[in-house]
């Protein structure tokens, strides 16, 4: 991680650089991909009470940045507390990242490949006799997804002749594609 401390309108000392960049080196227990962390701290003198402002810029992998400012009229707090709200933001983000099922090819990463043969040797595929499986109208197709315990669509033909679709919702109701 590449980390940079920088200070406005402040002089820096090597006290709260050594404890700036040990907060930073804190931010790694997560296992993210950090890239950089920055911190800029900054003098602030506001209706004449002085003051500190302190502002966490933390670069992640994937075009993640988290951005925290904190302020308080001392540095060490406002590091400590500006530090701890990036913690829960990192905390939160790592949570996110776990939880995330994948979804697509691209989320399998570089090492992933695609299936190019299926092995039939396995496979028994079954014919079934057409006349026992007639195209169905609508209101054969309602009383069919009713009697039903295990099937949740059907296809069936409109009135038009259209292939359409029915299932069951989760509120007890059909819907129609």
């Amino acid at each position: 991680m590449n980390k940079s401390i920088t200070g406005r309108h402040f002089e820096l000392t090597d006290a709260i650089k050594a404890y700036a960049e040990a907060l930073l080196d804190g931010f790694n227990k997560y296992n993210l991909d950090i890239i950089s962390g920055n911190v800029v701290i900054s003098a602030d003198e506001k209706n004449g009470k002085k003051g500190f402002s302190v502002e966490f810029l933390v670069n992640l992998k994937d075009k993640n940045t988290i951005v925290i400012t904190e302020h308080n009229k001392d540095v060490y707090a406002a590091l400590d507390l500006g530090a701890e709200r990036v913690k829960k933001a990192l905390r939160r983000h790592a949570d996110k990242i776990k939880n995330h099922r994948i979804m697509s090819f691209a989320d399998l990463g570089v090492e992933a490949e695609a299936v190019t043969e299926i092995e039939t040797e396995d496979i028994e595929i079954v014919p079934m006799d057409l006349e026992l499986h007639k195209p169905l109208d609508f209101d054969e197709a309602i009383e069919a997804l009713k009697a039903e315990k295990k099937r949740q669509f059907i296809v069936f033909n409109d009135y038009d002749g259209n292939m359409r679709v029915m299932y069951k919702r989760a509120d007890g109701k059909f819907g129609l594609y």
